[in-house]
C-alpha cells in the first residue's frame, strides 16, 4: 500500500496500480526496455494490474517477461467503459491508473489518482486533461509511485 497525505486534498491510500499496456508500458507490442525491474519493484508496494486489448497480439510475450498475466478487454469496443468498470470493481478509491490513450480517459477519471504518460506514442489531449499528473514517460510515472513524496509535492494545494 502507498499512503499519500496531500495538503489541501487529504489522504489517498493506494492498493492497486492499473496500467494500460500499449503506448504506456509497450511500443508496437514490445515492452519498453528497462520497465521490467521497475514493475517488479513496484509490485512490492502495490498490486500491479495490466489491462489491454492486445492490439499488437504480443501480450503473451509481455506477460512472460513481467512474470504475470494481463487482463484482456473483451473484443467489440467500449474499451473506455470496460477500463473504467475494471477500476471501479477494484475499488476506484484505492487505484492509481496509468495510461496514454483515448480509451484510458474514463479509468483515469474514476481512479483515486490518474497518471497520463506521454511516451513514444504521445498522449491524447483528452487523457491529459483527465489525469491528475502528466509525465514524459513511463519511467517518470513509475518513479512517482516508487518515491511518493514526488506526488505529494506535485499535488499539494
Amino acid at each position: 500500500m502507498i499512503e499519500l497525505q496531500i495538503p489541501g486534498r487529504g489522504i489517498i491510500e493506494l492498493d492497486y496500480a492499473v496500467f494500460d499496456v500499449n503506448g504506456t508500458l509497450a511500443v508496437d507490442g514490445q515492452l519498453i526496455k528497462g520497465v521490467e525491474p521497475l514493475i517488479a519493484q513496484l509490485r512490492g508496494k502495490l498490486e500491479v494490474r495490466l489491462l489491454t486489448a492486445d492490439t499488437h497480439g504480443k501480450q503473451g510475450e509481455i506477460d512472460r517477461r513481467l512474470k504475470f498475466t494481463a487482463d484482456r478487454l473483451k473484443p467489440g469496443g467500449h474499451e473506455r467503459e470496460q477500463k473504467a468498470d475494471y477500476v471501479r470493481a477494484l475499488g476506484a478509491h484505492k487505484v492509481v491508473a496509468i495510461g496514454n490513450g483515448a480509451n484510458d480517459v474514463e479509468m483515469l477519471k474514476v481512479a483515486a489518482l490518474g497518471i497520463a504518460v506521454i511516451g513514444h506514442e504521445g498522449a491524447t489531449a483528452e487523457v491529459i486533461t483527465a489525469a491528475d499528473v502528466v509525465t514524459h514517460n513511463i519511467f517518470d510515472a513509475i518513479g512517482l509511485l516508487l518515491y511518493p513524496k514526488r506526488l505529494i509535492a506535485t499535488l499539494r494545494r
